[in-house]
């Protein structure tokens, strides 16, 4: 009689070195969710370091001011309209990856995809 082995289990992959809390987070919800391709996995990475720079610009807001003193007055801190970039670049990187966002995050709620984000959709 020949020994049958177990069906293996795809093991968790490595977290990236250099992510911080918020791409930790969703590193390990999304890797122990989910079952990955490498190309994905590289996707997945690009989306968990962009999700830490999110939360280290929504940081430069909270601690130097929404506002900015330039030399034509005040003005809107750069920060706020590259973290906007930064969230937008997130949400199409899960769409992409089909991964739902996390709880406590505060990315805009899932209405569908348009454009080439869209599954099944020609």
């Amino acid at each position: 009689m020949t020994e049958t082995k177990p069906p293996e289990t795809p093991s968790k992959p490595q977290t990236p070195r250099g992510l911080n809390a918020a791409g930790r987070k969703l590193w390990d919800a999304a890797t122990t969710e989910f079952d990955w391709a490498n190309h994905e996995l590289a996707m997945l990475e690009e989306g968990c370091r962009t999700r830490d720079r999110i939360v280290q610009l929504d940081a430069a807001v909270v601690t130097e001011g929404l506002m900015l003193a330039s030399s034509q007055g005040s003005r809107l801190h750069p920060a706020v309209a590259e973290s906007r970039q930064q969230r937008l670049a997130l949400a199409r990187l899960l769409v992409s990856l089909g991964i739902p966002a996390l709880e406590g995050d505060d990315l805009p709620a899932s209405r569908g995809v348009r454009g080439v984000y869209g599954k099944g959709r020609r």
